[in-house]
């Protein structure tokens, strides 16, 4: 993969979803009960996201999102675009956010998975038509469909699982590949399954379902390698983790050394964001299994809740991670983005931008610019 000085990810970057405002979510409620057309939810969308573009420009950020602003889950959504996958309600797979009420939906394999259509080529087209910086576009893992999928409806459709993994691939590379055309040039690919597996009930509920944790980690590995394989050079690639992002919520804790040598040695990306804004995810120690020459985005705000990290706190994390990836190959943003699904982290509009504005503030101080 090429390398540039201002190759993303920046030294101040974040992750991609932002709190929906409550225009925004009035529409899309309304045009769920049929009040309002799909053109007239589309405008609101568009205004909102233009807004959000401002704001993430105004704050000083190099790479800036649509938010997720047209999406219900950051997942999901996505992946129902291709043909073969649909969601039940009611079910999941069988680990749960602590004390959430709703739980997300399962995704079901019910058909041969194909992209007969771009799943959200419009969503970055849009993007970039509204911003100076480098917009860069946010889609789940493939190994998101198989770990948080319907084992049972799975086996039915592909009783040879690599037919699976080359059908679903094969439709990330051809979104990828129209991305790319589009001018994307930062992709982010976000996966909670390699800093899950770091939770011994996790690995408890994969056993459960006859799978291998370890070969697991190793499977989606390649599966990812596999989805960005015709990635062209100048396009930054980079792997979003974390430990489940809810409505502030979580669904697992752990260090990421039970799956560190083989996510990061294996995984074929210019760089890792990775949650550690509290002692869930464990130390820095892991890191040293991050090949030379990557960068690493430390997640060290919390897009959860409120309070402000202190910027003396943050520079000596910093400075402490450095002790095993070198300060030129590190990043800071938060550790996860502050609405992963339309419901929302439990802070204000107020608390995010404050929260992104610190981030830029903090990478200035450490790295110069």
């Amino acid at each position: 993969m090429a390398q540039a000085a201002q190759r993303p990810p920046f030294r101040a970057d974040h992750v991609g979803s932002l709190l929906r405002p409550p225009e925004l979510k009035e529409a899309r409620d309304r045009a769920k009960r049929g009040e309002i057309t799909p053109e007239a939810l589309r405008q609101v969308e568009d205004k909102c996201i233009r807004d959000a573009v401002a704001l993430q420009e105004a704050v000083g950020l190099q790479s800036v999102t649509d938010g997720e602003f047209r999406r219900d889950w950051w997942h999901i959504d996505f992946l129902r675009g291709f043909d073969g996958v649909q969601t039940i309600q009611g079910a999941t797979f069988g680990v749960h956010f602590k004390d959430a009420d709703e739980q997300p939906p399962l995704m079901k394999v019910q058909g041969r998975i194909r992209r007969t259509r771009p799943s959200m080529l419009d969503h970055f087209k849009f993007l970039k038509s509204v911003t100076r910086r480098t917009p860069k576009f946010c889609m789940p893992s493939p190994a998101m469909l198989h770990a948080r999928g319907d084992r049972e409806a799975l086996r039915k459709t592909y009783p040879d699982l690599s037919e699976f993994w080359a059908d679903l691939t094969r439709a990330y590379r051809e979104e990828i590949r129209d991305l790319y055309q589009a001018g994307c040039r930062y992709l982010q690919i976000d996966d909670t399954t390699i800093a899950m597996m770091g939770d011994p009930k996790v690995q408890e509920q994969f056993r459960k379902l006859g799978d291998e944790p370890k070969k697991d980690t190793e499977m989606y590995a390649e599966a990812v390698n596999a989805a960005i394989r015709d990635a062209p050079d100048d396009m930054a690639v980079c792997v979003h983790t974390c430990r489940g992002n809810f409505m502030s919520t979580w669904l697992a804790s752990g260090s990421y050394d039970f799956v560190a040598e083989t996510a990061f040695t294996r995984l074929d990306v210019d760089g890792f964001f990775l949650e550690y804004d509290t002692d869930r995810a464990g130390g820095f120690e892991p890191l040293r299994y991050v090949p030379k020459g990557r960068k690493v985005v430390l997640g060290l705000i919390s897009s959860k809740f409120p309070a402000l990290e202190k910027k003396d706190d943050l520079k000596r994390r910093i400075e402490a991670a450095a002790k095993f990836v070198p300060l030129e190959n590190l990043c800071l943003s938060p550790q996860c983005g502050f609405s992963s699904t339309h419901h929302g982290n439990a802070l204000s509009h107020d608390d995010q931008w404050r929260k992104l504005e610190r981030v830029v503030k903090v990478a200035r101080t450490v790295w110069g610019h």
